[in-house]
């Protein structure tokens, strides 16, 4: 029996330790892990133990087998990775983080989104570091609650894993807390031995273009939450009255939008998606979605796995246009781009016929969006061919809904210099520096896409928060710590937030959503509580225990 990595990978490289014969890749000290979208098993070192499938925080890892229909083609993934890079033996030097001896000190934590987890899952390794977990909105996981698709359940289970290392005993949360507005960096930094900032992108990337802010054109960062049932966009309205969509980028968020768009009205019945966006997308009335991209199929932005899937969901129809893909040399790329250009290139080849009721969804490449046509509301968009050899070249695109999926972006935090260059907090391996030096900041650290601007996956943030937390301990180590009240920290902001929502409340949230879930017909995971108001009532159902007075 052999196992196989399938669509879904999280790339937290959790099963990489656990592989008794070391057939997975690449392995997170490799220069293209960070690039690749998924991890592998060679299937001819495989020996079927398992030890990797049980290891995996999502779900992802199948015996070939048993595969599902669907992740069928992953087993043909997995063997041509090896067959182009073949796999080497090496020195096997796994092992947990050296654990310190006692470090007293305590570390705040801004953000509980992916990369914020797991930084706290490397300080906990460390005995006698106390860990302040903060996050903005009464609910914790972040992109992992707000951004993953909601037919993607299984990736959406690597919550489960961040809700055991919010369960740490040296864990203090504090959701429904601001930092900026109910209490302050410099603040955090006085109570505290060192502060880690993990607040993520929350802001997207904009075109430029005239049209831009007409009704109807959105970012695809808005649509996402919406569905999500994120409280920020809960009330946003979304016109699916017309017939068509256009999606500005061809990343692996458009591709979820896309799907969003052009998966039957049932589709998302069962899933955890937020009830105002099922209802919204059963009444949809958009048949055609157009993915316009820049450059060629060779440049996509969005994985193999990703891409797989869409072509194989039922009653969509994926087209390519084959004078836009025909001139790509598959042959002159990696394995893992030379399998994206085939499949483009298999579907410009497939006859294209009309069938009555499917939803169809097309990839345009090498056009430039040059604005955005309507008056006060979106009907289209003009482009550009992008080559040189014909940039004259104009046409246009109809479209009563126009989502631009260009990226997200990293905004300027007060009291944390930023790299406009990079879209990230200025920042050296996580220690952050003083604006326009090189000289860290004392104590001031950053992880996730506030580091290295908005790129990788849910498990790339691993790699990333250990490089910071590595270098944060090797300073705390160093330095002199300085005493500090006991509990100082949990005063100032029991007092900034009294309505602040703590762990065992947002346990008491979650079970009241999971409930909801399972008396829905048909069942789902959850059914997501999508105002802060209602959040909260239920919290303060559960009030916190009175808090004994710690100098006592």
């Amino acid at each position: 029996m052999v196992f196989v990595i399938a669509g879904g990978c999280c790339s937290d490289a959790s099963c990489v330790p656990a592989c008794p014969v070391d057939c997975i890749r690449p392995l997170p000290s490799d220069p293209t892990f960070l690039t690749t979208p998924q991890l592998f098993i060679d299937p001819s070192a495989c020996i079927g133990c398992a030890a990797c499938m049980y290891a995996c925080p999502v779900s992802a890892i199948h015996d070939e087998p048993d595969l599902p229909e669907a992740l069928e083609p992953f087993a043909d993934v997995n063997r041509r990775y090896f067959e182009a890079h073949p796999l080497t033996p090496r020195f096997l030097d796994i092992q947990a983080r050296r654990a310190a001896s006692a470090l007293p000190a305590r570390v705040a934590v801004i953000g509980a989104g992916p990369s914020g987890c797991y930084a706290v899952e490397e300080l906990c390794a460390v005995p006698g570091i106390e860990v302040t977990v903060i996050d903005r909105l009464p609910t914790p996981f972040g992109l992992a609650r707000f951004g993953v698709a909601p037919d993607h359940p299984d990736t959406k289970l690597i919550s489960e894993h961040f809700q055991a290392v919010l369960e740490h005993p040296a864990v203090t949360c504090w959701f429904n807390v601001e930092v900026g507005t109910d209490v302050t960096v410099s603040e955090l930094r006085a109570t505290h031995h060192a502060v880690i900032y993990a607040g993520g992108a929350a802001d997207d990337r904009r075109l430029g273009i005239e049209g831009e802010d007409l009704a109807g054109s959105f970012s695809a960062r808005e649509f996402v939450a919406w569905y999500n049932g994120h409280p920020d966009f809960a009330d946003r309205a979304f016109d699916l009255g017309g017939e068509s969509a256009v999606i500005l980028g061809n990343g692996n968020v458009a591709l979820d939008v896309a799907r969003a768009l052009a998966r039957p009205p049932d589709a998302y019945a069962a899933t955890d998606m937020a009830d105002h966006a099922i209802a919204a997308l059963g009444s949809s009335a958009i048949r055609e979605v157009q993915i316009v991209a820049r450059r060629g199929p060779a440049e996509s932005a969005c994985t193999l796995p990703e891409l797989i899937e869409l072509r194989r969901l039922p009653g969509v129809e994926v087209r390519t246009v084959p004078a836009e893909v025909a001139s790509t040399q598959a042959h002159a790329y990696s394995e893992t781009v030379r399998q994206k250009i085939e499949l483009f290139q298999s579907v410009a080849s497939e006859p294209t016929p009309v069938t009555p009721g499917v939803r169809r969804v097309t990839f345009r490449f090498g056009w430039t969006p040059e604005r955005l046509l309507g008056n006060d509301v979106v009907t289209g968009v003009e482009l550009r061919r992008t080559s040189d050899d014909d940039s004259t070249m104009r046409a246009s695109v109809h479209g009563d809904l126009v989502l631009r999926a260009v990226g997200y972006r990293v905004a300027p935090t007060a009291e944390l210099p930023y790299d406009g260059a990079r879209s990230a907090i200025a920042n050296d391996g996580g220690r952050v520096l003083r604006a326009g030096t090189n000289e860290p900041v004392p104590g001031l650290y950053c992880v996730g896409w506030a580091k290295r601007g908005p790129s990788g996956v849910i498990g790339t943030n691993r790699v990333c928060s250990r490089e910071t937390v590595t270098h944060l301990i090797e300073d705390l180590q160093a330095a002199d710590l300085r005493s500090l009240e006991p509990g100082v920290a949990d005063a100032l902001l029991r007092a900034r937030k009294p309505s602040h929502v703590t762990l065992d409340q947002w346990r008491h949230i979650d079970q009241a959503e999971r409930a909801a879930g399972r008396d829905a017909r048909p069942s789902r995971p959850r059914q997501k509580i999508v105002h802060v108001h209602e959040m909260l009532h239920l919290a303060a159902r559960h009030p916190e225990p009175p808090v004994a007075d710690a100098r006592s």
